[in-house]
């Protein structure tokens, strides 16, 4: 707005008269910019104007006031004019918390007429804690794009930014768009994606997904090394030992390898051997006769390794099996045969059997609570689970999986977690592994009402973990991580998670065969999303 201020020459009087008067006034050359000029008008009314040659004439304050009121009513003009052509709602408030300027389209969206708003303190009108604008002021914070509520019935995106003034804030202006309807909308979308994604999941028990691995979230080097180790496992029909912590999702991994080798009809049995009392635990495995024993069902009952014939029976938690009945498990393993409870007649074990367990057998074996001949026989091929901590390029993926089950479950819409968030996911051992990072985004999904996931929304073990961590020099955190020690200092957070997204959307995109919709119903998100995920990252 500088080029509005009127120069010397435009002001410039010729009439000489003024030597008349025998004053002995200041000259100044007509180069001198009009903020130089002005505090000379404090001992005179007037200013000789002289280059090289002869004086050019004279300029007075009068002349000078007059300008100066024109470019302030036109400025005034251009810039109520440009106010009221952005269309939102914009808020001036000066250095007292008033509202200085109140524009026509803010008058439409929170329905209060300038007349009575002009002049008044804000937080007259709105909760003090709800008003962006009084937090810039005092904070001198701007905010692009963020979404707020002005009152409890209303949604809006705002960006606000301070004015400053030598170096002092002296107000700040904030600009609003109303979009509670498309909030509303979208929740009714939302909804109805629900409804989809139950039938979506209903139609998928009717017809089970092609690909065995559709569940193991991740892309990791370690995670990658797995899933060729189970392509290879799956060729043949030998025992496996599957080892990892708690938490790992070694039955996900267990149900992948009978799926990649079994037909769609072959059963697939689980049982959880810590979860069975040592006194029902052989009824359970292998079944019983009728009358084998009192209280036992008149008709008999199978076992388990009865109901996996012909597909796989995955023992779970294997080293919670009681002593005795290892013993009777390893001759299932050798002879392909074993006895019900209270029969008489031979039964064949005709399924694969797969076992797991997140404890030390061998530390087991040497304190004489794991049987080494069992243990031999169970670890034909073995298959390590790697935690989560070792894997933290994982985080992302898994994140966004849950949080689009969890905001569907629970009819929540969170477009992003922040930052600040992710980078505290990031820095975490994760001593729980999938299953924790899944209860605590489950968690921060319950707690977000706002659209805005906030770090006080994590579980206080989770933050007094990473308080005795020092963010600077954790090695722990993997070289594929967008935070490893390879990523670009020079980029911003959310450039380095768009750049990690962006390389990860490609390869899923490749692996889809270029397919779009393969990609998204992997990823678990609708085609539109998929879309316009990939064109706000320029894909």
């Amino acid at each position: 707005m500088k080029h509005l201020l009127p120069d010397l020459m435009s002001l410039l009087r010729t009439d000489m008269s003024i030597l008349d008067s025998g004053l002995s006034l200041p000259i100044i050359p007509s180069s001198t910019p009009l903020a130089d000029a002005i505090p000379l008008f404090d001992t005179c009314s007037y200013l000789f104007i002289q280059d090289d040659g002869p004086l050019l004439g004279y300029i007075a304050v009068s002349d000078v006031l007059q300008a100066m009121m024109h470019a302030h009513r036109l400025m005034e003009a251009y810039f109520e004019t440009t106010l009221e052509t952005a269309g939102s709602a914009l808020t001036l408030i000066n250095e007292d918390a008033k509202v200085a300027y109140w524009t026509t389209g803010a008058e439409h969206v929170f329905s209060i007429s300038k007349k009575e708003i002009i002049g008044q303190p804000a937080a007259d009108f709105f909760p003090p804690d709800r008003l962006q604008s009084l937090k810039t002021l005092y904070t001198g914070e701007s905010v692009y794009r963020k979404q707020h509520q002005p009152r409890p019935d209303m949604f809006a995106l705002i960006n606000a930014r301070p004015v400053q003034l030598d170096g002092h804030i002296v107000g700040a202006v904030a600009a609003e768009v109303d979009i509670t309807t498309e909030i509303r909308l979208h929740q009714e979308l939302l909804h109805m994606t629900s409804k989809v994604q139950h039938l979506e999941k209903a139609v998928a028990r009717l017809r089970p997904n092609s690909d065995p691995f559709v569940k193991i979230k991740g892309s990791s080097p370690v995670i990658k090394q797995c899933l060729e180790t189970i392509r290879k496992i799956s060729t043949t029909s030998a025992t496996v030992l599957i080892l990892g912590e708690s938490g790992t999702g070694k039955e996900l991994f267990a149900k992948a390898i009978h799926d990649l080798r079994e037909p769609q009809t072959a059963p697939f049995i689980a049982i959880n051997c810590g979860a069975i009392p040592a006194s029902l635990f052989e009824s359970e495995l292998f079944g019983y006769e009728r009358g084998a024993f009192s209280g036992a069902d008149p008709k008999g009952k199978k076992g388990k390794i009865e109901l996996a014939e012909g597909g796989t029976l995955f023992l779970d938690e294997i080293g919670e099996m009681p002593l005795e009945l290892q013993v009777k498990l390893l001759r299932v393993l050798q002879e392909k045969s074993y006895f019900p409870v209270g029969g008489t007649r031979m039964k064949q074990a005709s399924c694969r059997i797969i076992a797991a367990t997140n404890q030390n057998l061998l530390g087991m074996i040497a304190r004489n609570q794991f049987r080494e001949d069992l243990y031999y026989r169970l670890n034909v091929i073995n298959l390590v689970i790697p935690p989560l901590r070792m894997r933290k390029e994982d985080i992302y993926e898994l994140t966004q999986t849950f949080l689009q089950e969890f905001s569907l479950l629970y009819n929540r819409h969170i477009e992003l977690v922040p930052p600040e968030v992710f980078k505290l996911l990031f820095h975490y051992d994760w001593p729980g592994n999938v299953r924790e990072l899944r209860n605590v985004i489950e968690r921060l999904t319950i707690l977000t009402t706002d659209r805005e996931v906030k770090p006080e929304y994590l579980p206080d073990t989770f933050t007094s973990a990473i308080e005795q961590e020092s963010y600077g020099s954790d090695e722990r955190v993997q070289l594929h991580s967008p935070f490893g020690p390879e990523s670009d200092s020079t980029l911003s957070y959310q450039e380095r998670m768009d750049i990690y997204e962006s390389e990860l959307l490609l390869q899923y995109l490749e692996a889809a065969g270029g397919n779009k919709q393969t990609l998204a119903k992997q990823l678990g998100i609708s085609r539109a999303t998929l879309y316009n995920r990939m064109k706000r990252l320029g894909l």
